[in-house]
């Protein structure tokens, strides 16, 4: 940043104001997580000057020998840790890399626009991608949606066999963005082959669990395994696909050029190390950490009052049902910014409240145990949002929380000291 300091101190200052606020913030949104100084080297490393397209000796520009080592580096670390028969790294998002297996599913003649998708749907813990009205694809596909047992709010099986019987998917996905339980991805998988439809899963919040073997994996099960790189997983902003070994040339055709075009070269070398990392036992202490870390906070919160949705977590997400405590998430969410926490405003199951407003909030433990935090820092956490929901509208109670949440982060640096006396 030597240079923009001296060239662009506008800009300079905007990013130093942003890793001022990471520094001191205690951060608990789901999808978020700290990629290591070496991501961020890599996310800004000399291959951003390349532009090539196609696959690793295909490429149709010249120059791109090096890129391909790079590339066919990511591939077989990404597939050695997930086990995974063939993967594709050149996504740019895990929204782009469902879109490659849409692409891929019809590159394959196994689906048409306007044949039946089936998924979970958004308020249940779904996707924008799993065909939210609010998405393109929700145009192009017929997008049905299983539900959740009303009473455990998790997947209701049997009633997912029953509506794929009944509208005969050509896809049926698995995962979402804020469902906090194990998925049965066998069972899934059977009822996919029960009704002759291929099966996805979108792992994208999981994937740093999955990799780290501290929750089950889906690639034995499904033809199809989407995700991104920066949650769990802890790396740069992208995505990848793995996929089986029959599908592979479909996949990468749907990919390029069906859905991406020239490689973001510099993200793919960030996302080569992160797979190296994930595979570390350094990983391995921090994401089992993640799972106990939210354990605790779900069931702290429970004790004092809060609904935690579907009885607890199985992962990195709590997902609170606000209800209770007589507040909603968007009140929630602010208040918490306001002391040094931030979560974001969530649908929960059956939620009748607006989707601007919504009755509940959704918390990730994946940054907080990055940073070191175990379960007396959690308890120091709850004991605060429980402050904060009582007495939202109570400066005085907000600003000693605020001091409590900053005393608390100063214990556990961002990144190492020469990486923060950068910025200084």
């Amino acid at each position: 940043m030597k240079a923009t300091k001296k060239n662009d101190p506008e800009l300079y200052g905007i990013v130093r104001e942003e890793y001022v606020r990471q520094r001191y913030n205690i951060e608990m949104i789901a999808s978020e997580s700290t990629a290591p100084i070496e991501c961020l080297e890599l996310a800004g490393c000399v291959f951003n000057n390349k532009t090539t397209e196609g696959y690793p000796g295909k490429r149709f520009q010249a120059g791109s020998q090096i890129a391909d080592k790079m590339e066919l580096l990511a591939m077989e670390r990404g597939k050695s840790l997930y086990g995974a028969d063939h993967i594709n790294v050149q996504p740019y998002s895990g929204s782009s890399a469902n879109y490659g297996v849409y692409s891929a599913m019809m590159r394959l003649g196994l689906m048409e626009p306007g044949d039946t998708i089936l998924s979970m749907s958004l308020d249940d813990g779904g996707h924008l991608t799993h065909g939210s009205p609010a998405n393109f694809m929700s145009k192009f596909f017929r997008f049905e949606h299983y539900a959740l047992n009303r009473e455990s709010e998790q997947i209701d099986y049997e009633g997912l066999a029953a509506k794929a019987k009944a509208v005969q998917p050509k896809l049926i996905i698995a995962g979402g963005s804020a469902y906090p339980q194990l998925i049965d991805y066998e069972r899934i998988g059977a009822i996919a082959k029960e009704t002759g439809a291929k099966y996805m899963v979108d792992m994208a919040h999981i994937s740093g669990l999955v990799a780290a073997k501290v929750i089950p994996s889906p690639v034995p099960y499904a033809d199809f395994v989407t995700s991104s790189m920066a949650k769990t997983l802890c790396g740069p902003r992208g995505g990848f696909v793995l996929c089986k070994g029959e599908y592979a040339k479909k996949l990468d055709a749907g990919v390029f050029p069906g859905s991406v075009s020239s490689i973001h070269l510099q993200t793919m070398a960030a996302k080569a190390y992160t797979f190296r990392y994930a595979a570390s036992g350094e990983f391995h202490e921090i994401m089992s950490r993640v799972v106990t870390n939210a354990k605790y906070l779900a069931k702290s919160l429970t004790e004092k009052g809060f609904r935690v949705v579907s009885g607890g977590t199985e992962n990195h997400i709590v997902l609170l049902d606000l209800r209770p405590k007589g507040i909603s998430g968007k009140a929630f969410q602010d208040a918490l910014e306001y002391v040094g926490i931030t979560v974001n405003k969530n649908m929960i199951p059956g939620d009748t409240a607006s989707p601007n407003v919504t009755s509940g909030v959704r918390i990730g433990l994946t940054s907080t145990a990055q940073r070191g935090f175990h379960t007396p820092d959690i308890e120091v956490i709850a004991q605060i949002m429980d402050k904060v929901a009582s007495h939202s509208d109570d400066q005085a109670v907000l600003d000693a929380c605020k001091q409590e949440a900053r005393s608390l982060i100063e214990k556990f640096p961002l990144y190492d000291a020469a990486y923060n006396d950068y910025f200084e």
